[in-house]
């Protein structure tokens, strides 16, 4: 049975997406460039009921009062397996779906969160400039840390958590993890008590969802009881972090080194951070391959293929 266009249907679509998915939406609905109004409030007072779907990302996230102007929005869409960006409890209470992509980026985001703590604790960024900068010839550089046979601790042991964990294991790494209960079907040692873990592990590794309940989670106190010889990776969000107590801790030399994809705000990375050679730093890439975004793009096309031609039915919705 053929099914019915949806040409007619107003979306808007917050800011610039995966060509082949903007592509889609632009050739198959309503579409709007909300990004690209020269007027946004006034489109919105004078569009915003019309409009019945967002498409947007984690990173661009759709705001409560973008959704307080959309009177007659069902479903939101997003491109990204986060969604602290996201007005969740807004939407929630009118029954807005609302939708992300799990599970497709659990490999690349694990094998990012693998590489940084290689990297930081065997400084092999900090050992390419050192070579670029033709200080070899004058010595040799300086030792690094073994990775096999240390803890790692992971802060979250979702998916991407699981992930990370096999990864560590398969370098011989003892894995400890911190949830808000234990996860069935595991072996890897489980902590109720965050600070003893922390305290327990070589190299703590974030992989928490953002948002207000783990916001500053990684305190001062916190990224002290690593201790001078533990290193701290963040493949989760900037806001988990206390990013100042961070860069003080690394300039004090109060423990070792960190590895970041994530920053307190994107893009802009303090130069105190930029200035410090035991830290590698990456522009959120975690996720950056070509197979899994075209994965993640396919994932929100089905969502919204389902819920407009299926019943509303969607793949993943949040919450």
């Amino acid at each position: 049975m053929t099914q019915p266009s949806t040409r007619d249907v107003p979306v808007l679509i917050i800011g610039a997406l995966l060509p082949s998915l903007q592509e889609a939406v632009e050739t198959h609905f309503d579409a709007t460039r909300f990004w690209e109004l020269p007027d946004q409030n006034a489109w919105l007072a004078q569009h915003g009921d019309r409009i019945r779907a967002i498409v947007t990302s984690g990173a661009l996230g759709a705001s409560s009062e973008v959704i307080g102007k959309l009177p007659n929005l069902e479903a939101i869409f997003s491109f990204g397996v986060g969604y602290d960006s996201i007005a969740v409890d807004a939407a929630r209470d009118r029954g807005i779906v609302v939708t992300n992509t799990p599970a497709v980026l659990d490999d690349c985001v694990a094998d990012t969160a693998m590489a940084l703590t290689l990297d930081v604790m065997r400084r092999y960024s900090e050992a390419d400039r050192f070579v670029r900068a033709g200080k070899w010839t004058q010595g040799k550089f300086p030792l690094a840390s073994k990775i096999g046979g240390k803890k790692i601790g992971i802060v979250g042991l979702g998916n991407i958590g699981e992930s990370i964990a096999k990864r560590a294991a398969a370098f011989d790494m003892e894995v400890l993890y911190h949830n808000r209960k234990p996860k069935a079907g595991v072996s890897y040692h489980y902590y109720a008590d965050l600070d003893a873990m922390i305290s327990d592990c070589d190299v703590l590794v974030l992989a928490v969802p953002g948002g207000k309940s783990t916001e500053g989670l990684i305190d001062a106190k916190r990224i002290g009881l690593l201790g001078s010889k533990g290193f701290l990776v963040n493949i989760a969000r900037g806001s988990v972090v206390d990013q100042s107590a961070l860069i003080q801790a690394l300039q004090e030399k109060r423990i070792a080194g960190a590895g970041l994809d994530v920053y307190e705000d994107e893009p802009n990375v303090p130069q105190a951070l930029i200035d410090l050679p035991n830290v590698v730093l990456l522009p959120h890439l975690a996720s950056g391959t070509h197979e899994t975004r075209q994965a993640m793009g396919d994932l929100v096309w089905s969502n919204i293929q389902g819920y407009f031609h299926d019943e509303r039915k969607v793949l993943t919705p949040v919450g």
